[in-house]
């Protein structure tokens, strides 16, 4: 079990945006991990609606289960790595292990038996260090829909917000106002 609190800065790109900096910053095709995110609420969106999140992310090494929750800056990363029997058990049957996140959703008065599995969002991302932080670039697919984002992870919002809008005026790469993966994937659902 890990609690991270989670600064980070995103943007969507265009597809030319998104290749473009694949060549800039030389990611090869090897560089590149493939992530699936499976998303869980109640049908009334009571963990949305309180401004958190619930998914279990498969990856190379392994599957963990992640709340997040509003934090005074960022976001409250809990999570919890799972057993394939355990995850197979919570996307089928929507049956939460037990552990920190079961005990936190108990906090949150968020009942058990009315967590349901929405779907999932494949990502292919690259990541490597940048400055002071972490830099990813991801294309997602979700719903039938494609799409491309940039993200900046860092320690200080303050330092990280000059970086990251730096860069994106280095590379001529408008602002755009991006949602989290979650919730473009809700916007899709609904």
């Amino acid at each position: 079990m890990t609690e991270t609190i989670e600064i980070e800065f995103k943007n969507l790109l265009t597809k030319i945006e998104y290749e473009n900096l694949l060549k800039i910053f030389k990611v090869e095709e090897k560089d590149i991990v493939s992530q699936i995110n499976h998303y869980f609420d109640t049908s009334n969106f009571s963990l949305k609606s309180l401004g958190s999140a619930l998914r279990i992310r498969e990856k190379h090494n392994g599957v963990e289960m992640t709340l997040k929750q509003p934090a005074a800056v960022g976001l409250l990363e809990t999570t919890q790595l799972l057993s394939t029997n355990d995850f197979q058990t919570m996307v089928k049957d929507q049956v939460i292990p037990k552990g920190i996140i079961k005990d936190r959703l108990e906090q949150l008065k968020i009942a058990f038996n009315n967590i349901e599995y929405f779907g999932s969002l494949t990502t292919r991302r690259a990541e490597f260090p940048y400055k002071e932080g972490l830099l990813v670039l991801d294309h997602s697919f979700y719903l039938n829909t494609e799409d491309y984002e940039i993200e900046y992870e860092v320690e200080s919002y303050q330092r990280g917000q000059i970086v990251f809008q730096e860069l994106l005026k280095q590379y001529d790469i408008p602002i755009r106002k991006t949602q989290n993966k979650i919730a473009r994937f809700y916007q899709q659902k609904i």
